[in-house]
């Protein structure tokens, strides 16, 4: 963290809050930033993890992240603002990465139908809530 912390110290952020841009303020080009990319992986991590798929690529990072928040259980619309893309978009890509929830998504239905009359989820138990 003393690290990132230097460095915004020190270079600032883009207006957009991205931590790395090139000199005169445009995108790091991808070709750049993947050929850093593949050096730092080879510095720091082990020839198994190097042949792992997982931070192959920059972009498998954010694709793990996504699938990591959205098993985890985080409402769609949540992970999509964060991931900054539409509910629609969010679920046309990541739909199939979302496994093992089935039981408890079940089970929370479960729990809604037989809860207290009066904790159900409706329009005036959840302003009771809020």
């Amino acid at each position: 963290m003393a690290y990132l912390r230097a460095h915004i110290e020190t270079f600032g952020t883009a207006p957009d809050g991205r931590l790395f841009v090139r000199a005169n303020g445009r995108d790091i080009r991808y070709a750049t930033f993947a050929s850093l990319w593949s050096k730092a992986r080879e510095a720091v991590l082990s020839p198994e993890q190097i042949d792992s798929p997982l931070g192959k690529r920059p972009y498998d990072l954010r694709h793990a992240a996504v699938s990591t928040w959205l098993n985890a259980g985080v409402s769609a619309p949540q992970v999509a603002e964060w991931a900054g893309h539409s509910v629609d978009v969010l679920l046309s890509v990541y739909a199939k990465c979302i496994d093992g929830q089935e039981e408890r998504d079940l089970r929370r239905i479960d729990e809604a139908l037989t809860a207290e009359p009066n904790r159900r989820a409706t329009p005036e138990a959840g302003a009771a809530d809020g």
